[in-house]
């Protein structure tokens, strides 16, 4: 009897709740859920006659994300999205296309549970930029130093070993970020596949299976717990092959519909946005990318959007009243001479960071290694270390010219000055500066380096206003307890210590990455440090208790 009684309870329990509770998919926080659509129509260009296609998705707290979805060729379309928070989910579409019954109001929920990784990402979450701060931080708080690579055309051209082999190594160098570009470019026309991402100006067709390859690479950086920020639309608007590059050539409405479309298949990817490659973002284009941006990322949730500038540009002051605009990407270029050098040390970033709404301000094309023969791995620390200690510590790039356009044995690279004897990115992986931006990125690591603000007014003097590549630049905590200097040339150098801190010195060789104790002499008010080796030298201060 109490047998027959427990089954009749069972059954109860099944006919009181809805079967979906006992079916509802798993999705790991901080991953990707996807979610499949059959349009009820056919259409000869979908991304036109499907102007709008929307999710709304709700938290079990009950806030509300909106993201895009997109069509994945014939008659499938889809969602793709990151949940941020455990418990159960739910969403509901909406179409632009109200007949169409396979698009329009469909509903779904899903149960977000903890992730087995014990990869940053997916143990602290997306990339944000936290208001009023000066770097990025993973969703729960924890602070995160962009080390990128610049692999521009790796997604469009690597067969499977070779990226595998080529994250491998970044990952296993403290580098945490992949810069990649996303369609065919002046770089780059066409895929390993033979397939461009789309094709025509006034009215563009997208090819969906262009797009799949992309989703297998930036889907294997995230297994490497490295972050990709993808290149929506290339743009540079000189030289040979720009009508290439869709950030140049397409008209703004073909713009916009593009770049929606990619920032819908990546959305669930942990990214970090580049609007714009290389481009000109001021004078007569200014108005051109703040209407493409408002229009792909206003009004969605989306990860941190940054422009790529051409050389030796900046945007800061014309951009940093753009709601979708989080990160103040710059490109210092590929020159060691003295008008780059002082852009960097004593240019608009320099000056500005202070005066305009707090952002990470990040140099995402300094030297790259091996470009015309001229730039060695010495130059690649000069730029990167300058750029870290410029502005408020958040990030630097690192790139070499056999990387970007991976090449391989007897390959040239397209559109660009013929470089014979450029090594491959198989070898350039391992050139000096590679693994040297390495070395600086597990220094930083080991500081709270996002406590450390520029102090040009602690050296008594700056060598660089005599000898431009011998400029010092200083980084101190606002209690002055710990301070940083990199000292790119043998000199002696004065610190001010006005508050008469006894501090601990160690010397940090950004060449082997190996630190040593660090002699300096005290006298009153200031520190006297001679820095009589070859070679480039981080000094670091540390206020004894």
């Amino acid at each position: 009897m109490n047998i027959m009684k427990c089954f009749s309870t069972f059954f109860l329990l099944i006919l009181c709740f809805p079967i979906s509770l006992f079916a509802q998919k798993e999705v790991k926080i901080w991953d990707k859920y996807e979610a499949e659509f059959k349009s009820s129509k056919s259409y000869e260009n979908p991304i036109y006659q499907v102007n709008q296609f929307e999710v709304v998705f709700i938290s079990p707290t009950g806030r509300e994300r909106i993201v895009y979805g997109f069509w994945d060729g014939g008659n499938s379309w889809k969602v793709r999205f990151m949940p941020d928070e455990l418990g159960g989910w739910s969403w509901a579409t909406r179409c632009s296309d109200k007949e169409n019954s396979g698009l329009n109001e469909k509903t779904g929920s899903f149960i977000c549970v903890e992730h087995d990784s014990k990869l940053n990402i997916y143990q602290h979450g997306a990339i944000t930029h936290p208001k009023g701060k000066y770097y990025l931080a993973y969703n729960d708080g924890t602070p995160f130093f962009w080390v990128a690579c610049t692999a521009w055309n790796g997604a469009l051209k690597s067969t499977d070993e070779e990226w595998e082999t080529y994250l491998t190594h970044r990952r296993d160098h403290n580098y945490n970020l992949i810069q990649l570009v996303t369609t065919q470019w002046r770089g780059c026309d066409v895929s390993s596949d033979g397939l461009a991402a789309s094709e025509g100006s006034g009215e563009i067709t997208i090819h969906p299976e262009f797009f799949k390859r992309i989703d297998q690479k930036i889907d294997e950086v995230n297994s490497y717990g490295l972050v990709a920020s993808p290149v929506i639309l290339w743009a540079l608007h000189v030289a040979q092959g720009r009508y290439l590059s869709p950030g140049y050539h397409l008209p703004i409405d073909e713009a916009v519909i593009l770049a929606k479309y990619i920032v819908a298949r990546y959305q669930g990817n942990h990214v970090i946005w580049t609007l714009g490659g290389d481009g000109k973002y001021y004078d007569d284009l200014e108005d051109r990318w703040k209407k493409i941006g408002q229009e792909v990322f206003n009004g969605i949730d989306h990860a941190p959007v940054t422009l790529h500038p051409h050389g030796s540009s900046y945007v800061g002051r014309i951009y940093e009243d753009e709601l979708w605009y989080d990160l103040m990407g710059y490109q210092s270029s590929h020159n060691n001479g003295e008008r780059v050098v002082n852009w960097i040390n004593k240019g608009p970033m320099a000056n500005d960071w202070d005066k305009l709404k707090p952002m990470p301000y990040i140099n995402m094309e300094p030297n790259y290694e091996e470009i015309q023969f001229k730039i060695d791995a010495e130059d690649v620390r000069n730029a990167s270390w300058w750029s870290i200690f410029a502005t408020p510590i958040a990030g630097i790039t690192y790139g070499a010219n056999g990387i970007w356009p991976w090449l391989r044995d007897g390959e040239k690279i397209l559109n660009h000055r013929d470089a014979p004897g450029t090594s491959t990115w198989r070898t350039s992986i391992d050139f000096p500066g590679s693994i040297q931006v390495g070395y600086l990125s597990e220094f930083i690591h080991n500081t709270d380096w996002w406590n450390y603000y520029p102090a040009p007014e602690l050296l008594v003097s700056q060598p660089g206003d005599e000898v431009y590549n011998a400029f010092v630049p200083a980084v101190a905590k606002e209690d002055k307890s710990s301070i940083m200097v990199y000292i790119p040339k043998s000199c002696t150098i004065e610190i001010r210590n006005p508050l008469h801190l006894e501090y601990e010195t160690t010397w940090f060789n950004p060449q082997t990455g190996k630190s040593e104790k660090a002699d300096s002499i005290t006298t009153g008010n200031k520190i006297l440090i001679n820095q009589s080796r070859e070679g480039d030298w981080v000094l670091k201060f540390d206020a004894k208790k």
